[in-house]
Order: structure tokens, then sequence, then C-alpha cells
């Protein structure tokens, strides 16, 4: 397999390296309704004006944002709406403009349903078998990052499977993990214990939680968020 490329902040769309992406449990903003359901072998990528990937040198302490978010019939204040870009995405995009960081969207290798109701249903199943649902880009190594940002929509009050299945591909001993969810009622829900659990060997620090159907207007939060975990724009 070749390895990827390296971009930085911005590279948050399908194609190249990153693919689209859910949210909360009810797919809230993202989302799923939390009481039914709630990111690289490819590098992460560069910023640029156009959000392309693009080479740069690598820069000390570097900051990977990781997620994984899914776009189509999602949630929203009790209906439905189907959203071109995940709610996750969305915030996803709004760290990396503020952060210098390298992004890497995870992108399911059985994608989920653009149907709410047959992703709901999907992930009951997932979360009862403990499934370990199979990334497609798996980025060769985490590594050279001293902070990982780990975003996901909540389901069913927690993250997806997925993300489990990222966190147990790679060695976080002795990194800082920072996770961002999108959600629907449940805001950060059993996050904190999942990725205790799931990254062991790492330091989990404080989490964000931002509805999904408000996350356009919440940059002021995340603006703050970033800054209580010494990541200042």
């Amino acid at each position: 397999m070749s390895r990827p490329t390296v971009s930085r902040r911005v590279a948050l769309r399908r194609g190249g390296m990153l693919a689209a992406g859910l949210a909360g449990t009810l797919v809230a903003g993202c989302g799923l309704m939390d009481s039914q359901i709630t990111t690289l072998a490819t590098t992460p990528t560069a910023p640029s004006e156009s959000a392309r990937n693009t080479t740069t040198a690598p820069a000390a302490n570097r900051t990977l944002l990781v997620y994984f978010s899914r776009s189509g019939e999602n949630y929203y204040y009790g209906g439905r709406r189907d959203l071109e870009v995940g709610n996750t995405e969305v915030l996803a995009r709004m760290i990396s403009e503020l952060i210098d960081a390298d992004v890497y969207q995870i992108e399911a290798a059985d994608p989920y349903p653009d149907s709410y109701d047959a992703t709901v249903q999907r992930n009951v199943a997932e979360q009862d078998a403990d499934a370990r649902p199979v990334i497609a880009n798996p980025i060769d190594s985490i590594a050279s990052y001293d902070v990982v940002l780990v975003g996901s929509p909540i389901w069913n009050v927690r993250p997806p499977m997925i993300m489990t299945t990222f966190a147990e591909r790679y060695d976080f001993t002795g990194k800082q993990i920072h996770p961002f969810v999108t959600h629907a009622v449940s805001g950060l829900g059993s996050t904190q214990a999942v990725y205790t659990a799931a990254f062991p060997s790492a330091r989990i620090g404080p989490g964000l939680a931002i509805q999904g159907e408000e996350v356009s207007q919440r940059r002021s939060d995340v603006e703050a968020w970033l800054g209580r975990v010494g990541l200042t724009p």
C-alpha cells in the first residue's frame, strides 16, 4: 500500500485522503438519536486555501485531528434533514481553521446508509455485538504526534464503534487525547469512559460536546475549548 501525503489543517473533503461523514444518536446535527444510536494507512494532509492536500515540512509537537462523520439523513430538532456535510465534519473544519494540525477523516469500509433509521439499526447491532467496523483508509502511523483530537458523533450515548477500531489500531502511549463530539441530547455521553478504556496508555483530556443542529453557531465555544486544552488559536 502506498504511503499517503501529509496535509495541514483544512483538507476536509471527499476525495484525496479525506471523505465524508453522522452525529448524535438521534444522528443529531450529525446525528442519530442518543437513545438509539451517536477517524490513517492514509497519512493526514496539510492545509491549503482550496482545502486540497499539500505537503508541508514537519513541525515539533504536532497535533493530529482525526474524525468520523456521516452526511445524509440526520436528526434535526425532532425531525429529519438531509446534510451534504455531516455535523462532526463541520465541527472538525472549524477546529482545523483555528489551529495548526494534520487532518484525517475516518472512512468506513462498509459505508453507513444515507437513511437515518437504517443507520440507527446498524449502530445498535454493532454495539450489541461489540463490533469493530473496518476502516477503509487507515493511516500508516501516529507516532509523530503528541496531541490527538478525536472527533465523532454520539450514537446511543457513545461514540460509534468504528472509533474503537481506530483506538485499538495504534500505540497511543504518552499521547494526549482530547475528544470532541456532536450530539442530539446526551452531550459527551460515555465518551470519556469509552476512550479511557480504548486508549489505556494515553492521557484523556477535557472534551468538547456541541449539539449537532447548532454546530455552525458555536465557534466561540470551540475557541474557548481549544484555549482550555492548551491549543489556543
